[in-house]
């Protein structure tokens, strides 16, 4: 079942010249849920600086449904579609908490990361084990 990975409102500030949430702002929303996935797949932010691991995002696939104008409460819920050797995909879907609407969906894949030999490197087997437990249903 997909993990609820992010709430959040949509802020005069983070509106375009027509009125609703713009790009930059569902790219940010995206970023931050795809950061809890991970953590629920197993990785942690530490490793960063104890391991020098992290992620790369490679592909951003997304297609925008419907506007979220200001004011509106939105989620993010995500899973995994795929667990690679050296990547995870994942979809986030982003919908307007008043009517359930989906608005965004994003298809994404990262890249587990060497950050000092700026390299792939295969996915821990923590990452593999848990993720397998994230993958989306059929």
């Amino acid at each position: 079942m997909p993990l609820l990975t992010y709430q959040g409102v949509v802020y005069p500030a983070q509106c375009d010249a027509m009125g609703h949430m713009n790009v930059q702002y569902y790219i940010a929303a995206f970023d931050q849920s795809l950061w809890h996935l991970m953590a629920a797949a197993g990785y942690s932010a530490e490793w960063i600086k104890d391991r020098k691991e992290g992620w790369a995002d490679r592909r951003y696939e997304i297609d925008f449904r419907q506007e979220l104008p200001v004011g509106s409460l939105f989620e993010i819920h995500s899973c995994v579609v795929k667990v690679g050797r050296t990547s995870l995909t994942t979809r986030h879907r982003l919908t307007n908490k008043a009517d359930g609407t989906l608005c965004a969906e994003l298809l994404a894949v990262s890249v587990y990361f060497d950050l000092a030999a700026r390299q792939s490197l295969a996915l821990p087997a923590t990452i593999v084990g848990a993720a397998g437990n994230l993958v989306e249903p059929a």
